[in-house]
């Protein structure tokens, strides 16, 4: 018996990164998955396979995770072909980033309804399927340029900072439900992203991080694995920093 045997969890933007890693990661447990990505293509295709072959059920379903209707759907046909929604990662992520006085307002809108307003919208979806369960984990992936900033990231940092409010006001909100929200804000991740920086940077970034390395999806992946099940199940509205003591 894995820690999540029988629930069933959904995680958007899981095709590739740090969504996958929960994803395989949940399913090695015992969990039956369900994602999102914008389309499910090969990378979609080849998730779902590995994931299957763990011995659970799973399905990608292709979605703009910022479409409220879209949202709603997807949450519909997952409890239909599922039969619950035990757990919501709310993973689904843009950048576009850029100085304040060069940013668009296209810049802006993008990040923030990829980043935020998705998170609403599979929250609003989720919720009453939760509430009727009167049990549920709700995740929210931040970062810890949500808690502290970073210049030329408004756009990044203020989508964040929002995941982070929003799980603690839903934790707040649905506590007496027996739902549970937190929010993980990951620091410096050895990501396809972070892989793309120049050797110079990753040194400056890893020099600044007091355990001298970068974070893995796998780091994630387990921290994730803690607040979706009854390890945490006295856990929730909190944000945890998962960035090698780079803030303390």
């Amino acid at each position: 018996m894995g820690l999540l045997t029988g629930k069933t969890a959904l995680i958007t933007g899981a095709a590739r990164g740090i969504g996958k890693a929960i994803a395989i990661k949940f399913a090695s447990e015992g969990a039956n998955i369900a994602f999102t990505d914008l389309v499910i293509d090969e990378n979609g295709k080849a998730t779902e396979a590995e994931i299957s072959a763990l011995g659970v059920k799973c399905k990608g379903y292709a979605s703009n995770a910022a479409d409220f209707a879209q949202s709603e759907e997807v949450v519909k046909q997952v409890k239909e072909e599922f039969g619950s929604v035990d757990i919501l990662v709310n993973n689904a992520g843009i950048t576009k980033d850029g100085l304040m006085l060069r940013m668009s307002e296209a810049q802006w809108d993008a990040v923030i309804g990829v980043n935020l307003k998705s998170a609403f919208n599979f929250i609003h979806a989720c919720v009453p399927v939760m509430m009727r369960q009167r049990n549920g984990s709700i995740i929210n992936m931040a970062s810890v340029v949500g808690v502290h900033g970073n210049a030329g990231q408004a756009n990044y940092a203020a989508s964040k900072a929002g995941m982070i409010a929003l799980a603690k006001s839903v934790a707040q909100e649905m506590g007496p439900k027996g739902v549970r929200a937190n929010a993980i804000a990951p620091g410096f991740i050895d990501t396809a992203m972070t892989q793309q920086l120049s050797e110079e940077i990753r040194k400056e970034w890893t020099s600044k991080i007091p355990l001298r390395r970068g974070g893995t999806t796998g780091d994630i992946a387990n921290t994730a694995l803690y607040l979706a099940s009854d390890l945490s199940s006295y856990v929730s509205g909190q944000v945890i920093q998962v960035d090698g003591g780079m803030n303390m």
